[in-house]
């Protein structure tokens, strides 16, 4: 395992070309790459190009405490209802109930960006093809995992979850409940997926209209 304060990738393209090293093309018939955006889209484009596969995005947004807003306990897909973590909801005291007024409003920005990425293209089928979920990294899982449940309900013939790094015992439990996961690394100690790339920066909305261009 990489020591603590290493940096495993320079950026998110070159995790997204150390991750399609990884992928074999004659597991995917008829692929199709859904990357979540922002930060997701450097790395599907990568997997895309390895695979000559379809690029699309799957719009996502996770659900905070209200009290604070980047602890994730929920996340929501574009048009699919909200997903939350059991536990966490436990641990903050709080019900779904209690964060619907939340989840109305990243839902609204989740077909917001949906449509701004999407344009006049239509949805790609999902339905009997094999479909790879991409993101920049894995932490919690809870955002993945609202994505990969909304995918499943779609019935595509085979579904996994491509992420440069992963949170060893997160990864672990999405195999068990949802999907395979391929990584580059997985990790016992994780922290924010951002420490582990020398360069981090926010992915504009042009550079994902130009990926998936």
């Amino acid at each position: 395992m990489a020591a603590r304060t290493a940096t495993l990738f320079d950026s998110r393209a070159d995790a997204g070309r150390q991750l399609a090293a990884l992928v074999d093309p004659a597991r995917f018939a008829d692929p199709l790459v859904l990357a979540l955006p922002r930060g997701g889209v450097p790395i599907g484009a990568e997997l895309a190009r390895a695979l000559a596969a379809e690029l699309d995005v799957l719009a996502t947004r996770k659900i905070g405490l209200p009290w604070r807003p980047e602890q994730g306990v929920g996340a929501v897909v574009a048009g699919a209802d909200p997903v939350y973590d059991p536990a966490l909801l436990r641990l903050a005291g709080l019900e779904a109930g209690d964060l619907e007024p939340l989840a109305r409003r990243e839902q609204a920005e989740a077909v917001r960006r949906r449509d701004r990425y999407r344009g006049d293209r239509p949805p790609p089928r999902i339905t009997g093809r094999a479909v790879i979920v991409a993101d920049d990294g894995l932490a919690t899982g809870v955002t993945a995992r609202a994505a990969l449940a909304a995918v499943a309900a779609q019935l595509p013939s085979a579904l996994v979850l491509a992420v440069p790094v992963a949170a060893e015992d997160t990864a672990e439990a999405i195999e068990r409940d949802l999907a395979p996961v391929i990584a580059v690394h997985r990790l016992a100690v994780f922290g924010a997926v951002g420490r582990w790339y020398a360069l981090f920066p926010q992915v504009s909305d042009a550079e994902v209209l130009e990926l998936l261009g």
